[in-house]
């Protein structure tokens, strides 16, 4: 999971939600299941909470979001990124 973090772009907002799909794809590739995939997600929503760049007002905005949720409200916000990658791949 680690390496799927390492090569997430987060220079933009396009690039961010492009290289989510991938990380997404890689998962699916690698046969990890949906509950999985949600708990990385939680993790990676931490991981940019304590290492985005706020220069980008979207990663400003997302990790602030983070930083002020409840730890379900955080699992609602990393399912929304879920979606939202899956959504970005069409």
């Amino acid at each position: 999971m680690q390496q799927i973090l390492n090569r997430l772009d987060t220079s933009s907002w396009e690039s961010y939600k492009r290289s989510l799909g991938e990380a997404m794809e890689v998962a699916n590739d690698m046969g990890i299941s949906e509950d999985q995939i949600s708990q990385f997600a939680q993790q990676f929503g931490s991981f940019l909470a304590n290492n985005i760049s706020p220069d980008i007002p979207e990663n400003r905005a997302l990790k602030d979001l983070w930083q002020a949720a409840s730890p379900e409200e955080q699992k609602t916000i990393a399912g929304l990124m879920i979606k939202l990658a899956r959504n970005s791949e069409h």
